[in-house]
């Protein structure tokens, strides 16, 4: 009996610093939980930071690029002429508009060439389905 007595004591004293062991270790949880969370969201925001200061400076590195070259009287004159059409004394400028398009373009096809203009559209439709339908 008395054997019983002294295990069944350890147990308890073996269950009871378990106890406490866990319950120490939750505190310190508890405790060290928002420290520990307040230092990783710091070094997120300084690693962003970082980043942002690094293409500030490689704005600011542009930005000075384009300084220098607006120093340059020849710079700011080609500027001028391209996006501000100026010209220099004595010269003449010509702007052409509608450049691109062609006032002789043929047809591409002669399915094309074969519909005559302003006839409805599914009149149209009908007449180059039956005339690819010839070729």
């Amino acid at each position: 009996m008395a054997r019983r007595r002294q295990l069944s004591f350890r147990r308890r004293r073996s269950s009871g610093r378990a106890l406490a062991l866990s319950f120490i270790l939750f505190f310190l949880a508890l405790t060290l939980a928002p420290p520990i969370k307040h230092y990783f969201t710091q070094r997120a925001q300084i690693s962003a930071l970082n980043a942002q200061l690094v293409s500030d400076n490689k704005a600011l590195d542009n930005a000075r690029k384009e300084l220098l070259l607006w120093q340059d009287p020849e710079y700011v004159k080609s500027q001028a002429r391209e996006r501000l059409h100026f010209v220099l004394p004595g010269e003449r400028q010509y702007i052409v508009t509608g450049g691109d398009q062609t006032a002789d373009k043929e047809p591409t096809t002669k399915v094309s060439a074969a519909l005559v203009d302003g006839q409805p559209w599914y009149t149209r439709l009908i007449a180059s389905i039956s005339e690819s339908g010839n070729k």
